[in-house]
């Protein structure tokens, strides 16, 4: 931990004095550099993933509206559909106008709800929900009731997000800043199969800030320097951001972040222990333009969250019925760390039909440190010596395990245009891969046979063809191939499929499109699915069962090598509405509708065997990951918005329902009701900017037996945004200003008393109400 924190404090050490070089740089390069007029022509590679440069004026915005810089300076307001997007097809779109359940979301809108966390950015995005622990940073991705094991492919900058813990709470997460986000699109359901095997439930595709982020129209360098604090509990903030255009074709970008917060409470007015962290990151980011055309970007991100895991008893656990009541769970004080690499070539011309290309090489590796610092009980010194204490699940207090994942990938398309007739196509052809590679350690307790050890490797290709006939026609058509390769220790697992994708849709009348589309997706087992193998550690009690390997515990885990793949099969039915000039010269609405039908077959989930008695009552011998026959996930999904210059108002949600077709019984996963109402004006020549959203959840109560429902909670939250001038930016929020209680997903018990796992349970209820401000400034010159 004393080298990351060394290394990590270097990183942003390294990333600030980029920043502040930037600003020292400005007569030393004024004599080397083309104006910036002349640097945005034509012979400018394109960018594929950025959008055009962004009006001057502000820096942040109120949510549900794109650009606030365009706002303030008056010209016509910008719709977030309006984004231009290539998550879905891979070739650059409007969202809009995109076939597909796209939505996007801005730096402007990030900064305007000013998150402490990841998932306070998607509140307005339909289908999209969390699983998260108050006292664990790392951020848990549901789309359409589909999480964990990489049914949501998640890739920050192209590399894709693959690290798993097994425990309690959900087994699949990432770390990533807000701070740090620049933009992100997220595509729902397996119609985003292009982007590799695993994508049953969606993709959503994080871009981190860079150049473009900070430098204006005119400006060779440019910083944003960034703070803001909060109420419930102490939350601090600051960034600092900054690049320079060393020539006209080499740009130096970097930046850094520093986040704390203390023990938050619930709407009850609980304290919710060890919900406080600390979180150190940085950015570093060198693009080349080597030749007309091409764009060759080298980047990293270090991430280091420091924070500590597990809840404390509440109370004497003396009894059984007491420590139902009260008892917690370990604690363990957390050091992860996260470090992503990568190496991006682009190349585009507008004169060159048969390229436009696109290449990214990453490494991902997230290094998790744990060190035991509280057990729920005074036992265990028979296993941990006198005067210490633990069991052979957790370990002892002092104790460290570890979970590293190292991941490794390329992705590679191109896409060619030509036409025929009046049709115009676009053929892409791409290909990805990527390696998984596991390394759990765990001296004295049960985390090498929870999370196991293992290599897997997944490939694939895809080819897509896009067609547009006339004005009014569009048809999407591709076929994708996926191979996955697993082995650890004796047990190994293959397979492979083609997935096909068809999707057409018609504009019989300007700004209304309705589409139809059916996908297939693919997710290969994960290590843990395949080999998890061996006793559940008895945690200082009675073994009840023996296992296959000699060993006895509590149950027993078996490995399936026979398991097979999840196939989704998605039927989709959308319409696409689009509006200028409706009452005024410079209104305008946006409108995405969806209905679908994802029929998840050999659906894997953890099985317990039927029980059978023993001298303390009936349990499950044998739990195995086992393919069930299908998952049924269907519903409605909306997200609209109308625009009219000085104020705005928009609605988005959805309602789903998501079952296990063999019992009838409701997926655990599901948010079965979410309905989000976004409204605002602005002010003094839009220079202020208020907003406010009243978001709406139903509650899951139809979950398997064992489960405890999430609540139904309405959340109410002020957003202000004041541009005092075009550096300065002022912000305000108001977050639950209910104050409201709630629990956004359903608490499993455990697997032996079938109480409820109380660690999760305290740790699940999110913020009370909190109070945040900040300021924005930038520097910059030409």
């Amino acid at each position: 931990m004393a080298d990351g924190a060394k290394y990590s404090r270097a990183l942003i050490l390294g990333a600030s004095v980029i920043s502040f070089a930037a600003m020292t740089t400005k007569s030393g390069l004024a004599q080397t550099a083309e104006p910036q007029a002349e640097r945005a022509s034509t012979e400018r590679p394109k960018q594929a993933k950025r959008k055009p440069a962004k009006p001057l004026v502000a820096q942040q915005a109120a949510p549900e509206v794109l650009n606030a810089r365009a706002q303030a300076g008056g010209t016509a307001p910008v719709q977030t559909l309006d984004t231009i997007t290539v998550a879905a097809t891979k070739t650059k779109e409007r969202a809009i106008d995109a076939l597909a359940p796209v939505s996007s979301i801005s730096p402007d809108q990030i900064q305007g709800l000013q998150p402490n966390r990841l998932s306070g950015i998607f509140y307005a995005v339909p289908g999209v929900s969390f699983q998260e622990r108050g006292d664990d940073p790392a951020t848990v991705i549901n789309i359409r009731g589909l999480q964990e094991f990489g049914r949501v492919a998640v890739v920050v900058d192209g590399a894709r997000q693959n690290y798993q813990r097994t425990g309690h709470n959900a087994s699949g997460s990432f770390f990533l800043d807000p701070e740090l986000v620049g933009g992100v699109d997220v595509v729902r359901g397996p119609t985003a199969n292009i982007y590799g095997s695993g994508a049953i439930g969606g993709l959503v595709s994080f871009r981190t800030k860079d150049i473009d982020d900070v430098l204006r129209p005119g400006e060779r360098w440019g910083v944003d320097l960034s703070g803001s604090y909060g109420s419930n509990n102490n939350r601090g903030l600051g960034s600092v951001f900054g690049g320079v255009r060393a020539t006209p074709d080499v740009d130096i970008f970097g930046g850094a972040v520093y986040r704390t917060q203390g023990n938050y409470k619930d709407g009850n007015g609980t304290e919710i222990g060890n919900t406080g962290n600390q979180v150190e990151s940085g950015l570093m980011k060198l693009t080349v333009r080597p030749a007309l055309g091409h764009e060759v970007k080298f980047g990293a991100i270090f991430q280091d969250y420091q924070y500590d895991v597990g809840q404390f008893n509440r109370g004497p656990v003396a009894t059984a019925a007491q420590r139902a009541l009260y008892q917690g769970s370990s604690v363990y004080a957390s050091d992860a760390k996260n470090y992503t690499g990568t190496i991006t070539w682009n190349y585009a011309l507008p004169s060159d039909n048969l390229f436009d290309w696109h290449m990214s090489i990453y490494g991902n590796r997230v290094d998790n440190d744990q060190t035991k610092t509280y057990h729920y009980s005074t036992s265990g010194a028979a296993l941990c010596g006198t005067g210490n204490f633990g069991n052979n699940i957790s370990g002892c207090v002092g104790d460290k395990r570890g979970y590293v994942l190292n991941t490794y990938g390329i992705d590679a398309n191109n896409t060619t245009r030509f036409n025929v007739g009046d049709w115009r196509n676009a053929l892409t052809v791409g290909f990805d891969a990527f390696q998984d590679d596991v390394i759990t350690t765990d001296s004295r307790g049960n985390s090498n046979i929870t999370t196991p050890s293992g290599i897997r490797t997944v490939s694939g290709g895809f080819l897509q063809l896009k067609q547009n006939y006339s004005t009014w026609f569009e048809a999407v058509s591709a076929i994708r191939y996926d191979r996955y390769d697993l082995e650890s220790g004796k047990t190994n697992g293959s397979g492979d499929r083609f997935s096909p994708k068809i999707t057409l849709g018609v504009t019989p009348v300007p700004g209304f499109q309705p589409y139809v589309s059916y996908a297939e997706g693919y997710r290969a087992p994960s290590i843990t699915e395949t080999v998890i193998s061996g006793a559940h550690a008895t945690g200082g009690g009675p073994a009840f069962f023996p296992c296959p390997d000699g060993t006895v515990g509590l149950f027993c885990f078996l490995p399936n090598p026979n398991l097979r793949p999840e196939v989704g099969e998605n039927k989709e039915v959308g319409i696409n509405l689009k509006y200028d000039n409706i009452f005024s010269a410079s209104d305008s609405f946006r409108g995405k509708i969806n209905l679908f039908r994802n029929d998840v077959s050999d659906y894997i989930d953890l099985v317990a065997s039927t029980p059978v008695p023993t001298g303390f009552g009936s349990f499950s011998q044998f739990y195995q990951y086992q393919n069930i026959a299908q998952a049924r996930i269907q519903g409605f999904e909306a997200e609209t918005m109308y625009d009219a210059g000085s104020w705005f108002i928009g609605v988005a949600g959805h309602y789903i329902q998501g079952k296990n077709a063999v019992t009838n019984v409701g997926l655990a996963t599901i948010t079965p009701r979410k309905v989000v109402t976004t409204g605002g004006v602005r002010l003094l020549d839009r220079t202020l900017i208020l907003t406010a959203q009243w978001a709406s959840f139903g509650a899951n109560n139809d979950v398997p037996a064992g489960y405890l429902p999430a609540t139904g909670y309405e959340l109410v939250n002020l957003y202000m945004t004041y541009n005092a001038t075009k550096d300065i930016v002022f912000s305000a929020s108001i977050d639950n200003l209910l104050n409201q209680y709630y629990r956004p997903y359903a608490i499993p018990g455990t697997s032996t008393d079938g109480t409820t796992q109380n660690d999760v349970l305290w740790s699940s209820p999110g913020p009370g109400r909190v109070y945040k401000a900040g300021m924005k400034i930038h520097f910059g010159g030409a």
